[in-house]
């Protein structure tokens, strides 16, 4: 096990980040890492369905990406509306922010909003003089890392074709490669996690154990926690995923239906309880998104898998391609 940063870096050639899906999602080509031989296998994501067993269960998270990216009509501030909180409320990210301090004003479309509360996580939470819903007319917000803004492509193809719930700032990625047809043929079932900033928050302290990851909220309806519960194997697909299943309550053993919040943090020497197989993307260096996966795979083993799809020419991120652990 390793709770250094440094231990979960590695270098990627800039040109291997995914900027655009693949023509058909369906067409990702997908890395198969099985921990008990400890090989890796080059495989398609249309065979997902040869690799699963009798009696596993796909659970996916049906969380809807909002639309969540503004800018003010001039095009000088940013915003990311992160929450309504009520009428002509909102709680959001601005930049710069040395444009939106305390007091200062900006307009989007036919509203102005206000600064009324800087957080001291830099949140800024606004006042509209108008009750207008200002995620109507906003883009996705697409990860900084692929340095471009969001069109009318990325209003289809950065939101699973399963979405349901609205309220997520990011997509669970790894269920972009899903069509309907694929999705209709493996046993599956639902779950929802929000997914906000915290979890892309980059982690600062060089031991990693001391970094602290915002709440998301997440529900399991009654029907999902029958559904896992009766499953031989459960294939998390995502991060997103595993987060609720492995902080979610039970009785006596057994997945409940409910509603709450997590702030799992997920890295070497987790013991899983209850994900057995996992699909995920590719992950950023050094982000709480690798730690968990290093903490299903082994750290070694999936940073040997990372140079391997390096070599391959993989692409990654968001967009990229994806890896079954077995």
């Amino acid at each position: 096990m390793s709770a250094q940063l440094s231990d979960y870096f590695y270098d990627l050639p800039r040109e291997l980040i995914a900027q655009r899906p693949v023509e058909q999602r369906a067409d990702s080509r997908m890395m198969v890492l099985r921990r008990d031989t400890q090989t890796i296998e080059h495989r398609q994501f249309r065979e997902l369905k040869t690799l699963l067993q009798p009696g596993d269960l796909l659970v996916l998270n049906d969380t809807r990406v909002l639309p969540a990216r503004r800018f003010s009509n001039d095009g000088a501030i940013e915003f990311l509306f992160l929450q309504r909180l009520g009428p002509r409320r909102w709680k959001c990210l601005v930049k710069p922010g040395r444009k939106m301090r305390l007091g200062a004003t900006a307009t989007i479309d036919n509203a102005t909003v206000q600064v009324e509360k800087i957080t001291s996580d830099g949140e800024r939470i606004v006042a509209s003089n108008e009750d207008v819903d200002l995620y109507s007319g906003g883009s996705m917000p697409l990860p900084p890392y692929m340095g471009r803004e969001s069109d009318a492509e990325d209003a289809t193809r950065y939101q699973t074709v399963f979405a349901q719930a609205p309220g997520a700032l990011a997509a669970p990625t790894a269920g972009l490669h899903f069509t309907p047809e694929i999705l209709s043929e493996i046993p599956h079932a639902f779950v929802t996690l929000h997914v906000g900033t915290g979890t892309f928050l980059p982690v600062r302290s060089e031991n990693i154990a001391e970094h602290q990851m915002h709440a998301e909220h997440f529900s399991i309806s009654p029907r999902a926690a029958a559904r896992i519960n009766d499953a031989r194997r459960i294939a998390a697909v995502g991060t997103t995923v595993v987060r609720v299943l492995e902080s979610a309550e039970r009785d006596n053993g057994k997945l409940i239906a409910q509603t709450g919040s997590t702030n799992i943090f997920i890295y070497p020497p987790y013991r899983f309880q209850a994900v057995d197989l996992l699909l995920t993307n590719f992950h950023l260096p050094r982000s709480t998104l690798l730690m968990l996966v290093s903490a299903f795979a082994g750290r070694e083993f999936l940073l040997r898998a990372y140079e391997e799809a390096i070599r391959e020419r993989y692409r990654f991120y968001s967009y990229g391609d994806c890896m079954l652990i077995l």
